[in-house]
């Protein structure tokens, strides 16, 4: 029999004591027009900035405040990611380097500064011995904690840390975005050492090969395709950015306002990013198919289908939740173009990995999926599935570890962090961000402890 201590019994009561004191009548936040999650009642986002890096459209709004769903668009630096990712695939080229370099700058390369860039890339990857050597030594599973962490400690070995001119960011974002990679290919290769006994291996970038194929390398070795390469440079390319107003980007645009270091920003982005609703949203929509894979017995059958999915949605199965997983978005309504792009990469790996049957059964649960909602729940919002719904598949086909899947969305989303970081520090009248809370509480007379 465990006795408790003192100290348990007071955390106990500091608990119980706390769960008290945050109790709110729900009405007051209509009463008082607090805009929570600041968001507007109809959804939409309450606007706090301007920015000229992303735009994310799922609808159109009319003068007189009236909201018309459209079919998904986003763009980077005014150029519709669609006919970046087109133009890569007809061009049979990697794209996710010339994409970084319109976020930073806000202009497409030339052939010449497209070259020059790669190569500041790939010569920014290797890390420092003592962040090697520390990757090497950190006990635990997370990699997104360790990811953090080295990222904190780049602040040691910059000469320059805490300088915000516009060169020295520029710099910093690049160094930032090379190392991202080597981070966590090492991290995940001493995990994998730690939990199975695999063999430690560092491998170094090669100067020859692209970002997302030198990621590849690093993690396995030269174990991938072609195909699986440009997948993922693909996944890099629609994660790189998406507006100012997700909470990983916002995070780094408020702790950019004070006019901390680069490093600090985007650690702060990297722990915003890591909970389970902004990037490790992947991870519930794999866990989630696992689940239905294993629980519908003929994945063609669509009356199976809907069954299950009404159980899930009336909290009678898997989680209890009532939600499916990867369908529905805060912005877009009739598509996210995201997913589109990346079912047109997920159908080829499905074929190289004669994994069909199973791209197949998630095409019908998200058509079936939408269908159940709106019996379910009506057809008050618009609902599609968003890239988190087939991304985690396309990362098992690529044999991608589930445990770096968030980082990886790290990895990408990095290059969009520094872009609205060195924005928000570049802008003419920028200001520390600072919204308002209002104290609803009574206001008491001092007590002395003697008579408490």
């Amino acid at each position: 029999m465990i006795i408790p201590t003192h100290q348990d019994y007071l955390i106990y009561k500091l608990s119980d004591e706390m769960k008290s004191h945050t109790k709110m009548d729900p009405e007051l936040f209509t009463k008082l027009d607090v805009k929570r999650g600041l968001r507007n009642e109809d959804g939409s986002g309450v606007l706090v900035g301007l920015t000229n890096i992303g735009n994310v459209v799922g609808y159109t709004v009319s003068p007189e405040k009236k909201f018309t769903p459209v079919e998904g668009k986003l763009f980077f630096r005014g150029y519709e990611v669609s006919d970046l990712v087109h133009a890569n695939m007809r061009e049979d080229r990697f794209g996710f380097e010339e994409v970084a370099y319109l976020l930073l700058s806000g202009r497409l390369p030339d052939q010449d500064n497209l070259n020059t860039f790669k190569q500041m890339i790939v010569q920014n990857m290797p890390l420092e011995k003592n962040t090697l050597l520390h990757i090497i030594e950190l006990e635990g599973h997370n990699i997104m904690n360790i990811l953090a962490r080295s990222v904190m400690e780049m602040y040691t070995f910059d000469d320059n840390p805490d300088d915000v001119s516009i060169e020295n960011l520029m710099r910093q974002s690049i160094e930032l975005i090379s190392k991202m990679p080597t981070i966590i290919a090492y991290a995940y290769n001493m995990l994998r050492r730690k939990e199975f006994g695999r063999s430690l291996h560092i491998r170094e970038a090669n100067k020859n090969l692209s970002f997302a194929e030198n990621f590849l390398y690093m993690l396995k070795g030269p174990n991938y395709t072609m195909l699986e390469a440009k997948t993922l440079d693909v996944l890099m390319i629609l994660h790189a950015e998406h507006g100012g107003g997700n909470n990983s980007t916002f995070t780094v645009r408020v702790t950019s306002s004070t006019g901390t270091d680069t490093y600090s920003s985007i650690a702060a982005g990297i722990g915003s990013l890591k909970g389970p609703k902004h990037g490790g949203a992947n991870l519930k929509v794999s866990d989630m198919i696992e689940h239905l894979k294993a629980h519908i017995a003929d994945w063609r059958n669509e009356q199976e289908i809907e069954e299950y999915l009404t159980k899930m949605l009336k909290k009678e199965a898997y989680d209890h939740t009532g939600l499916i997983y990867g369908i529905g978005h805060a912005v877009y309504t009739m598509s996210d173009p995201r997913t589109i792009l990346l079912k047109e990469m997920a159908e080829k790996l499905a074929v190289e990995k004669s994994r069909v049957e199973e791209y197949e059964f998630l095409q019908r649960i998200e058509k079936v999926a939408i269908e159940t909602v709106y019996k379910v729940k009506g057809k008050g919002k618009l609902m599609c599935a968003n890239v988190d719904f087939y991304s985690g598949f396309v990362y098992d086909m690529i044999g991608i570890p589930k445990e770096i899947y968030t980082p990886l969305f790290a990895m990408a989303r990095s290059v969009g962090w520094c872009a609205h970081r060195n924005e928000e520090l570049n802008f003419n009248g920028s200001r520390i961000i600072r919204p308002a809370y209002r104290c609803i509480t009574d206001e008491y007379e001092y007590t002395p402890i003697s008579k408490r």
